[in-house]
């Protein structure tokens, strides 16, 4: 990455875009399948300095959503302070129930360990979930002496069910849902609105999704007609049919079109993200090596360098969308179905 000075906007006239530029912030070897409880690596955390251009020179603040694993870790946390202190970058959760305490030795504890998935947190007793989540916010506030008050679930796994919680324990935003996606045995965001809303009858709970809009809007109702709803045909638009910034899932052509689409079509904030293993070298199968990470961090370069030459945009934490959320005008969940 370069080191010029700080971009300006070619278009400041133009509509504001704000952009949420998050990482998820966790430990290796979930892109292998096994979701180990414990004695889980976190070297990945100490990369995010490498970071620090996307702030520094383009204006993008980064919203770091963490891990319990990370702010237990000695090894991690100054990189996360490093990051929070000189880069301004907001300070997350993002919750890996399997591997958060109080964990247990019997089967109802949710943990997948080496041998397969997790329990979806719907089923878990809620009990055992909100104790998770309890530590975790609890581990966020030792290290940030101060709430956290933005959150994700990991594997997008947040079912309208579990969202209560979020409020009860003082998240304010809310960023687990991907738009486009049906997991298989989990949550239904495929029909979820691209931009913020309000979640009724949640403490005024802003929901943040990642930005994934489809090619062409009617095709996502017509495929989701055809396929029935039944979740493994139904994701399979995600790799054909949909179109994000999102630097891992997507080329730089596809990144560009789909923030091109997205404000055409009214869009007020774009949402993208990556995975903080995605760094580090045979982390992922995406970034098998030195050179496969460098490109990626490149990637991500050019694309917010692009996005600043070419839109009005203004990079924003999580938190910092929240605070400015009444005066933009979100709406309220939209009627539908589906865990969004």
């Amino acid at each position: 990455m370069s080191t010029n000075a700080p971009e300006t906007d070619a278009r400041p006239g133009a509509p504001v875009l704000r952009v949420v530029v998050s990482l998820d912030v966790e430990e290796e070897g979930l892109f292998s399948g096994r979701y180990a409880a414990s004695g889980c690596g976190v070297r990945n955390v100490a990369l995010l300095p490498r970071l620090a251009p996307l702030t520094r020179e383009l204006g993008f603040p980064l919203t770091l959503f963490c891990a319990h694993t990370v702010f237990s870790s000695p090894e991690a946390r100054p990189a996360l302070a490093w990051m929070r202190d000189h880069c301004g970058a907001e300070i997350g959760a993002h919750l890996h129930h399997w591997s958060t305490p109080p964990l247990t030795d019997t089967s109802a504890d949710g943990t997948g360990g080496a041998d397969g998935p997790p329990t979806r947190t719907d089923r878990l007793p809620r009990e055992l979930l909100r104790q998770r989540l309890r530590t975790l916010l609890d581990a966020g506030r030792d290290f940030q002496s101060a709430p956290l008050t933005s959150f994700r679930m990991g594997r997008w796994d947040l079912k309208d069910v579990v969202r209560p919680l979020l409020a009860e324990e003082g998240i304010t935003l809310d960023s687990s849902v991907c738009p486009l996606r049906a997991f298989r045995d989990g949550p239904d965001h495929f029909l979820a609105p691209a931009d913020p809303y309000w979640v009724e009858g949640a403490g005024r709970l802003l929901e943040a999704p990642i930005t994934q809009i489809p090619l062409w809007p009617p095709l996502a109702r017509l495929w989701r007609g055809l396929t029935s709803g039944r979740p493994g045909p139904l994701d399979s638009f995600h790799f054909w049919g949909a179109l994000s910034a999102n630097p891992v899932w997507h080329s730089p052509r596809v990144m560009r079109l789909a923030s091109r689409l997205h404000a055409q079509r009214g869009g007020k904030v774009l949402s993208l993200f990556w995975h903080s293993s995605e760094m580090l070298p045979g982390a992922s199968p995406n970034v098998p090596d030195q050179a496969a990470a460098d490109a990626l961090l490149q990637k991500i370069y050019d694309y917010l360098r692009w996005l600043r030459r070419n839109f009005n945009v203004r990079g924003i934490t999580a938190a910092r969308l929240r605070a400015e959320a009444p005066d933009l005008d979100f709406p309220q969940r939209p009627a539908g179905r589906g865990d969004w």
